[in-house]
């Protein structure tokens, strides 16, 4: 008996760490700034790094959002829509009010609207959220060609609003500070607080939470204009970067988003995840796309490889479901 035990050991432990999705991207990012450092040894300069933590700012910020929602059982196609009509919004009110405060707060309170629209047509219509937030997609898609037929442009001299991009708190961008806050909070929440114990149960189990007294359609509305925020703040930061509000800003932001989630071990069927894997996942995904740029490669491989990265994340999540089914 003693023999046999010690034989099944060392696989057990051998898939207890390749289970953990956290060690696993860890290992592929090491491995990634290795191989692309002797590509192009620039990649570790002060300015790339930089850069990537820029770019990775945006994506972080939706993608905290996303996977409350995706453990939550629910997900939000319309992101990336809506990221560029948050921006044309934030701009608009900008200019015509020139004040950056009530700007700011015009391109979130639409981002959230977004969110609350979303929200009612899952939990009161009943209708699925993945063919839901296509339809806001389209609809946010067409409406902002209604609301403005071109770029918006910068009318204002507020120095502040490109500060949100541009910006730097000592050697730290202004983005990834905001990015920084925005991630720490979700953590907080869905770790250490009643709410994230409740999406985390819902995800699992949504009649077993009900009948425990949760009201989860409540909770998924919250989450759904929690990340309808985000995305409003995203959208700020983004025409501020480009000093424009640009209606095709967000053509497959919502792609990067839901690649970076899945791969961070986020379950699309609800009830797992976690956001230092999204984290992870993020880097992975930027400094890979910062590779393509500084090795030269093909820049359409930037949308090749989330759509690659879908596909193999949604197949280790169902591995992992039927290895915990057994």
């Amino acid at each position: 008996m003693t023999e046999t035990a010690s034989s099944v050991a060392p696989p057990s432990r051998l898939r207890a760490l390749t289970g953990n999705n956290e060690i696993v991207l860890i290992v592929i990012l090491a491995v990634l700034c290795v191989l692309i450092s002797i590509g192009a040894p620039q990649f570790y300069s002060v300015e790339n790094v930089v850069a990537i933590l820029r770019q990775c700012a945006l994506v972080l910020i939706v993608a905290s959002g996303m996977t409350m929602l995706l453990i939550a059982a629910e997900v939000d196609l319309s992101v990336g829509a809506s990221l560029a009509f948050s921006g044309v919004v934030a701009m608009d009110v900008t200019n015509k009010t020139n004040s950056v405060l009530l700007g700011g707060l015009a391109g979130i309170a639409f981002g959230a609207s977004v969110g609350l629209f979303n929200g009612l047509v899952v939990t009161r219509l009943r209708v699925n959220s993945l063919i839901a937030t296509i339809a806001t997609m389209m609809i946010l898609q067409g409406g902002i060609y209604l609301y403005t037929r071109e770029a918006v442009q910068n009318r204002h001299s507020i120095r502040l609003f490109t500060d949100l991009s541009t910006g730097y708190v000592g050697p730290v961008p202004v983005p990834v500070i905001i990015a920084a806050l925005v991630f720490i909070a979700c953590y907080v929440v869905l770790r250490h607080t009643m709410v994230g114990r409740y999406i985390y149960a819902v995800g699992a189990n949504e009649k077993a939470a009900r009948l425990s007294g949760l009201r989860s359609e409540r909770l998924k509305l919250g989450v759904f204009v929690f990340t309808g925020m985000l995305v409003g703040l995203a959208g700020l930061l983004l025409a501020s970067l480009m000093n424009t509000g640009q209606p095709t800003a967000g053509r497959g932001f919502e792609l990067q988003v839901i690649a970076a989630v899945i791969l961070g071990g986020t379950s699309l069927m609800g009830g797992r995840g976690t956001l230092i894997g999204t984290l992870l996942a993020v880097l992975v995904l930027k400094v890979i796309d910062n590779g393509i740029i500084i090795l030269r490669w093909n820049q359409d491989l930037q949308m090749i490889v989330p759509g690659l990265v879908i596909i193999g994340a949604t197949w280790l999540d169902l591995v992992r479901r039927k290895s915990d089914a057994r």
